[in-house]
């Protein structure tokens, strides 16, 4: 991954965990509101990343492991992308499920 894609992406994901902390707190954006399930998987997403990145700076990961971790959440962002294409823009409760399940998968190969 090249650098300026990979700040890129940190960038991103970064700015989407803020706001998805800043959702409890703070009235929703009308796209959270009115995709509370794609909200809270890309959420996960992007705090997983920021947990990566965060073991890599750390030393607790190399960054060939967090490359690969750093796939897997592009996969499962893929994914959620292409369930959201299939149904107007929105995900279903039993694909939340899957989802979830993956992103567990992978939040459980990153160091605490």
């Amino acid at each position: 991954m090249s650098n300026f894609v990979s700040r890129l992406f940190c960038t991103a994901a970064l700015a989407a965990s803020m706001g998805a902390a800043a959702t409890p707190a703070l009235a929703a954006t009308a796209w959270q509101q009115a995709h509370p399930r794609r909200a809270e998987v890309n959420g996960r997403l992007a705090h997983q990343h920021a947990r990566i990145r965060h073991e890599v700076a750390e030393g607790e990961l190399s960054r060939p492991q967090a490359g690969q971790l750093l796939r897997e959440d592009h996969a499962i962002r893929s994914q959620e992308r292409r369930m959201a294409s299939e149904h107007g823009g929105h995900i279903t409760a039993r694909e939340q499920r899957v989802l979830n399940r993956e992103e567990n998968a992978v939040s459980q190969q990153i160091p605490r």
